[in-house]
C-alpha cells in the first residue's frame, strides 16, 4: 500500500464514522493515527458526549472486532483476561478467553476499577500479549484500547497510575458540541432513547485485517529526518527540565510521538514528517504523561497550558 492509498483509507473511515457521530473530528483523527501507529487512546469527557458510540462506529468502519468491558469496583483481572477452567469430561484445563481477546477493546469508565484490575491491561497494551497461569497468549496485531473516563466525579474512582497512562499514545479531552452540532444531533437522534447502533446510521466496513496491516506497514517506513528526531527528543526532554512540572514525559513518549507523526503525515498524503505534525500531536501525546509541580498548581496553571508553552519555546527545525 502506498501513501495515497493510506490517505484514501483514512478519508473513507472518517466518512463512515461521520454518518453516525456528529462532530468529534479531532478525536476521529487521533484514533486513526493511533490505529496506524499501533497505539491506544484515552477519551476523557462528561457523560453523554458520544464516547462509547464513537468507539463503536470507529470499530465498525475500520473492520475491527469490537469488545467492551464496563469497569466496576468489583471487577477482577480474570474477568478481563479469562481463566483456565477444569473440564471434567476431558480431565484437563480449558482456557475460557476474556473480552480482552478482541481487536478494538472499549474500556468503559476505566477509572472505576481498582489498580489491581487496571494493571491487567498493562502487558496487553505494551506487548499485545496476556499471560494466564504462566502461559503467554498473543493478541491481534491490530489490538487497540479505547478507554473512557469521567473527569467530573471523584467518589468511587481510582486514578490511573502513571505506568498505565504512559501506555496510552493519546489522551483526548471530549468537550460539549457546538450549537450547530448539538442541533444536528437532536434533529437526527431525538426520536429515540439510548445509544443507537452504528448500522442504524448506515456505518459500513471499509477496511479489513489485511488493509489495516498494509497501512500500518506503509506508515512505519515513512521518512523521519534526523532534524525531526532531534526536535522530538528536545521537546520531550524539555518536559523534564521545567519547574512547572514535577514529572516529565518518558522516553516511550518520544518514541510513540515519532510513530504518531509518521502516521499523521501519511494520513495527510505525505511520505515525510514535518515539524508541524509533531506540534499538532504533542498536546494529546504529552498531557497525560506529565505532572504539574506544586508551584504551578498554586499559580492555577494547567497541564495543557504548560505543554503548549513548551511547544512554543522549543525551537523547531526550519
Amino acid at each position: 500500500m502506498n501513501i495515497d492509498e493510506v490517505k484514501a483509507l483514512g478519508q473513507a473511515i472518517r466518512s463512515e464514522v461521520g454518518k453516525g457521530v456528529v462532530g468529534l473530528d479531532d478525536a476521529v483523527e487521533l484514533m486513526l493515527v493511533a490505529l496506524f501507529a499501533s497505539g491506544h487512546i484515552l477519551l476523557e469527557g462528561p457523560p453523554g458526549t458520544a464516547k462509547t458510540f464513537l468507539a463503536q462506529c470507529f470499530a465498525r468502519a475500520a473492520g475491527l472486532d469490537y469488545g467492551r468491558i464496563q469497569f466496576t469496583p468489583d471487577l477482577l483481572p480474570g474477568d478481563i483476561l479469562g481463566s483456565n477452567l477444569f473440564n471434567f469430561q476431558t480431565s484437563s484445563f480449558t482456557l475460557t478467553r476474556g473480552p480482552i481477546f478482541t481487536e478494538l477493546l472499549l474500556a468503559d469508565e476505566i477509572n472505576r476499577t481498582p489498580p489491581k484490575t487496571q494493571a491487567a491491561l498493562l502487558e496487553a497494551m505494551q506487548e499485545r500479549t496476556v499471560t494466564i497461569d504462566g502461559v503467554d497468549h498473543r493478541l491481534s496485531d491490530r489490538f487497540m484500547v479505547v478507554a473512557t473516563q469521567n473527569p467530573i466525579e471523584n467518589q468511587g474512582v481510582y486514578p490511573l497510575p502513571e505506568a498505565q497512562l504512559d501506555r496510552f499514545l493519546f489522551k483526548y479531552v471530549v468537550g460539549y458540541p457546538s450549537d450547530e452540532e448539538e442541533r444536528r444531533m437532536v434533529a437526527a437522534m431525538g426520536n429515540r432513547f439510548g445509544t443507537p447502533h452504528p448500522e442504524d446510521w448506515g456505518v459500513t466496513r471499509v477496511a479489513d485485517a489485511a488493509t489495516i496491516r498494509a497501512a500500518a506497514d506503509a506508515v512505519s517506513v515513512n521518512r523521519l529526518a534526523d532534524e525531526i528526531v532531534d526536535y522530538v527528543v528536545r521537546l520531550v526532554r524539555a518536559t523534564r527540565n521545567t519547574g512547572d512540572l514535577q514529572l516529565g514525559a518518558s522516553p516511550r513518549a518520544a518514541a510513540t510521538l515519532a510513530a504518531a507523526a509518521r502516521a499523521y503525515a501519511a494520513l495527510d498524503g505525505r511520505d515525510f514528517v514535518l515539524p508541524d505534525d509533531v506540534k499538532r500531536l504533542a498536546p494529546a501525546a504529552l498531557r497525560h504523561r506529565v505532572l504539574l509541580s506544586p508551584a504551578a498548581e498554586i499559580d492555577g496553571r494547567s497541564v495543557d497550558a504548560v505543554v503548549a508553552a513548551l511547544v512554543e519555546q522549543v525551537e523547531a527545525p526550519r
